[in-house]
């Protein structure tokens, strides 16, 4: 069952990517759980919301967004943790940024499948 959820958690976080990029609100909304708390490279937490928002009014632009590694842990049928290492460059709030971050997402299982109730990301290096 294991590597079934891997599995699954892997095409969640595909789609991901391709929503982050592309700032494709609709897919975003389906991905990210309604109760989601998320800390951002500066500390500040951030929610559904907040995301949503940045993405719907171009607050949160990327230009690029390769992944380089994927670690997934599957904690139950119901609960994974995903650690993504990150290229991306882009602009946030008007600030250009470009270089590696590690991002961290718990994977949850619920009656809208899998999606994303708590995360991080920081820069790294």
């Amino acid at each position: 069952m294991n590597s079934e959820i891997e599995t699954q958690i892997r095409e969640c976080e595909t789609r991901l990517y391709a929503a982050m990029l592309a700032s494709d609100v609709a897919e975003l909304d389906a991905l990210i759980a309604d109760d989601l708390l998320f800390a951002g490279p500066t500390g500040e937490l951030a929610t559904k919301a907040m995301d949503l928002e940045l993405h719907r009014t171009g607050g949160t632009q990327f230009e690029e967004f390769t992944p380089k590694d994927l670690e997934i842990r599957v904690w139950s049928d119901r609960f994974a943790l995903a650690s993504a290492q990150i290229f991306s460059s882009g602009t946030y709030l008007g600030n250009a940024f470009a270089g590696d971050y590690r991002y961290m997402r718990v994977w949850r299982k619920g009656e809208n499948g899998w999606q994303i109730a708590g995360g991080s990301v920081s820069a790294m290096g």
